[in-house]
């Protein structure tokens, strides 16, 4: 009877439910009192399912190879921009980089140059010699 007369749950409610279910450490977390299930809908809330933060209470059998197939194709995708670059284009936006700082590097040493001479001045704003 209970059933009927239940409110449907919340959709994010139900996405929680179905996370801890493929992350049963996190009942044993629970039930051992080193977490509290508003805790981990919080961390679960915030940092999403795929964060790293959930490694230890993932399935150690055939699901935790998902992971590190995204991690691979990840790898992947990086070695085939790497391979794709070409040497030459990197070094000349390399160069325009480093003249970039350079110039910064020279501004702010005029800034600091030129804040350094003020304090060290003595000399009164109006100059009067003796004749």
């Amino acid at each position: 009877m209970r059933a009927t007369m239940a409110k449907p749950l919340h959709p994010s409610v139900e996405q929680f439910k179905q996370f801890v279910k493929k992350h049963p450490k996190l009942i044993q977390e629970v039930r051992s009192g080193k977490k509290t299930w508003k805790q981990v809908y919080e961390d679960w809330y915030l940092f999403g399912e795929d964060d790293e933060i959930w490694e230890p209470y993932r399935e150690r059998d055939g699901k935790r190879h998902e992971g590190e197939k995204g991690a691979s194709k990840w790898l992947d995708k990086l070695a085939a921009m790497l391979g794709q670059m070409d040497a030459a284009e990197v070094q000349k936006h390399l160069a325009n980089v480093q003249q970039a700082i350079g110039a910064i590097q020279s501004i702010l040493s005029e800034f600091q140059g030129a804040s350094q001479q003020r304090p060290n001045k003595d000399e009164h704003p109006f100059s009067f010699r003796k004749d």
